[in-house]
């Protein structure tokens, strides 16, 4: 098996700690761990109590069962937990994909959800979200570039790096059809909870659908990133089977202190959810009037759910001009080739506190003129 770099993550590891304000950041306002065991009157007495031995390998019960409570027909049993989300989507390939299969990937996307497959062996198709569409997906397209060795559809919903969200006509159609093909739905679930019209979210996929795997993390929605906490959700036992299989040649287990805060965290999930979606609310009302006041430099599709989007750069390279702006102001901008996307676009997060300040410098970077250096 050979990877390719992995381009999102190689960006971040040059820039992500060196930077004053990292303004494409897809996690939300993180918490510390005073705030977390705050949460609960026993918890700072539980994580000081706890031996630092080994964990069960699928998970703690008890983080399995407050894990479960996210879905309506999902047990502990049917949960397995990893150390953060890319570990799961890692295992998952490896467990399902062999030399040889196809699979369908919702496009752009985040590297991982196609490379690995490639990595294997496996061919890849992209099903490309259409920008004048409101970065729609088409299920007819779907369905054109099914193939008789199809394996496996991967679907981000909410998505990254647009802020599209499914409607539920589409996700039904979703799920109609890898049904009547017997392919296994992969549905990255990451952002889920940050819908800005609550009732629009969608039900996790592992919920009504037999054969589709639901991924999580404490990383996004609920601003908890260190933890180092994912997990899948599916009622496949022979899917779950062979990726704790895969588990074992990874990391085995996971983080004891860190199940205990994502335990906690998850059982008071709506304080954590309610303050991130009110910073979102309040960072998507700036970007919307920054947009307004630069719709000659830039064009944008509002998201609808989770914390980023993706606009684009009207004239110049935006490669360029992310360069620029970093070493300029230290403002950290994603270019969307990043996301194997060649149309100018940059990838922005919404959920970070200091998003109003990076914007200032923005603004006052866009307002240098033309002729002037901007290195």
């Amino acid at each position: 098996m050979k990877l390719s770099p992995f381009k999102l993550e190689r960006f971040f590891a040059r820039y992500e700690f060196n930077v004053q304000y990292v303004l494409c950041a897809s996690d939300c306002e993180t918490f510390t761990v005073r705030e977390i065991l705050a949460l609960e009157p026993e918890a700072e007495a539980r994580c000081l109590d706890l031996r630092l031995g080994y964990t069960e390998s699928a998970g703690a019960p008890s983080l399995r069962q407050a894990i479960a409570g996210l879905y309506t027909t999902i047990s502990p049993d049917e949960i397995l937990v990893h150390s953060g989300a890319e570990e799961a989507i890692f295992a998952f390939m490896v467990a399902t994909l062999k030399a040889g299969d196809h699979i369908i990937v919702h496009a752009p996307c985040y590297q991982s959800l196609a490379e690995v497959a490639r990595g294997l062996g496996c061919q890849v198709s992209f099903w490309q979200a259409d920008e004048k569409q409101g970065w729609a997906l088409d299920p007819r397209d779907l369905q054109r570039l099914i193939r008789p060795y199809t394996r496996a559809v991967v679907i981000n919903v909410p998505h990254n790096p647009t802020g599209y969200l499914m409607p539920r006509e589409v996700f039904e159609e979703v799920h109609r059809i890898t049904q009547k093909h017997g392919l296994i739905l992969f549905s990255d679930e990451v952002y889920r909870e940050l819908e800005y019209e609550p009732t629009r979210r969608l039900p996790a996929a592992c919920d009504v659908n037999p054969n589709a795997v639901s991924l999580g993390v404490m990383s996004k929605a609920y601003g908890l990133p260190g933890l180092r906490i994912g997990w899948i959700a599916t009622h496949r036992p022979d899917v779950l089977q062979a990726m704790a299989v895969v588990k074992d040649y990874l990391t085995i287990c996971n983080s004891a202190p860190a199940e205990v805060l994502a335990e906690v965290a998850l059982k008071h999930r709506e304080i954590l959810l309610e303050r991130n979606r009110d910073i979102l609310r309040q960072n998507l009302a700036h970007w919307t009037e920054f947009f307004q006041r630069h719709s000659d430099q830039f064009a944008w599709v509002p998201p609808q759910a989770g914390s980023v989007a993706f606009p684009r750069l009207l004239e110049g390279d935006v490669e360029e001009f992310c360069d620029a702006l970093v070493m300029k102001t230290g403002v950290l901008l994603a270019p969307g080739s990043l996301f194997e996307d060649r149309g100018n676009h940059f990838r922005i997060g919404l959920g970070r506190r200091y998003v109003p300040e990076a914007l200032e410098l923005l603004e006052s970077f866009l307002q240098v003129p033309k002729s002037l250096p901007t290195l």
